[in-house]
């Protein structure tokens, strides 16, 4: 009886291995090995062959099939370095991951969210595993940070990544931000309750390790200055809902260093202090007036409704994904993302004229 050809599978599997690609390609194992990560010193007929081999044999084992075959993942990865309870309380990131999917899933392609706490090491050890395990084909940053090192590690894994936000010092990783002024919504919030009145005014801030919470409270208090004022009180917070009812304690615990409006760091925030103001026998605005940021839907909601600053925090996601796509298509100097409107005041009832006024 003649020998069989092609590669022999035997009893072992049914399954196609790396070895029966080799044997059908006339390669080595390494030189398979090689076209799969992508690696020089392969010709290109060889690469076709192996590219051949592994059509005709239907090998496909997770991830490597699809570096083989040159196909991307179709997937774009999240990672939030936040616990699982606090994400699903801060409607910012769905507000945003809603603009990211409204430009990958018309494209046929997934968001892969990573929620991996909040202990410093968890993060680098997602982005290493996505990028050795093929997973994503790039990843989408978000809450830019003093000292951030995510950029570096990402180009060392050869991850292609975007920020949604400014980089704390000059890099060149793509990144998406509010057009116009960036100061424009912080500076406005300030005028709109200095021209009702209002003297006494502090700011429940996020952790200062993020870019953006230093810039928000040097912003908030230089328009102060230009008003002749200082901040009452300023509180370093976490962007959660018990932080703030913590902090609006603390602010309205003093009488003689009672604010009479608080800026808050987001509206998730500025609803839990609302709310915690009236808990204890503030009336809202008429005792304090209070202001948020972010315009979530939420905002809309409650009542009073929330004053608060807004950004376009669905047209930021979607332009997110615009550059993420131009960097996988190799013109990342081309992406011109849709442009997104600058942070503005949206007044609305939970601020009023200063006691007394």
């Amino acid at each position: 009886m003649a020998a069989q050809q092609g590669p022999r599978r035997g009893k072992r599997s049914d399954k196609p291995t790396i070895a029966d690609v080799a044997a059908l390609a006339g390669v080595s194992v390494s030189a398979v090995s090689k076209v799969v990560n992508n690696r020089p010193g392969i010709s290109p007929p060889t690469r076709q062959r192996v590219l051949d081999a592994a059509e005709k044999l239907r090998w496909s084992p997770s991830a490597t099939a699809v570096a083989l075959r040159g196909a991307r993942t179709r997937a774009i990865g999240m990672v939030a370095g936040r616990a699982a309870d606090v994400l699903a309380a801060d409607p910012h990131f769905s507000v945003l991951i809603s603009g990211i999917e409204a430009e990958l899933a018309p494209a046929d392609y997934g968001l892969l969210l990573h929620i991996v706490g909040e202990e410093p090491s968890a993060e680098e050890r997602a982005y290493r595993r996505l990028a050795e395990e093929r997973r994503v084909d790039g990843v989408i940053l978000t809450e830019s940070r003093i000292g951030d090192t995510r950029f570096e590690l990402l180009r060392q894994l050869r991850l292609p990544a975007v920020l949604v936000g400014t980089p704390w010092q000059d890099d060149p990783v793509v990144s998406v931000r509010a057009g116009g002024e960036q100061d424009a919504g912080i500076r406005e919030a300030v005028e709109h309750l200095a021209d009702l009145g209002h003297r006494h005014i502090a700011y429940v801030s996020g952790p200062e390790d993020r870019v953006h919470t230093v810039f928000r409270r040097r912003v908030f208090e230089a328009a102060l200055e230009e008003r002749g004022l200082r901040p009452t009180r300023i509180v370093v917070s976490e962007f959660t809902a018990d932080a703030a009812v913590r902090a609006v304690r603390r602010l309205l615990a003093e009488p003689e260093r009672r604010p009479t409006a608080v800026l808050f760091a987001n509206d998730t925030m500025a609803v839990a202090g609302m709310s915690a103001a009236r808990r204890l026998g503030f009336d809202v605005p008429r005792d304090l007036s209070i202001v948020g940021y972010d315009d979530l839907p939420i905002g809309e909601l409650v009542y009073p409704r929330l004053t608060t600053i807004g950004q376009d925090l669905v047209q930021l996601g979607r332009s997110a994904a615009t550059a993420m796509f131009a960097l996988l298509d190799g013109s990342p100097e081309s992406a011109q993302p849709p442009p997104v409107r600058p942070p503005s005041l949206i007044p609305r009832e939970s601020t009023g004229p200063a006691p007394g006024v």
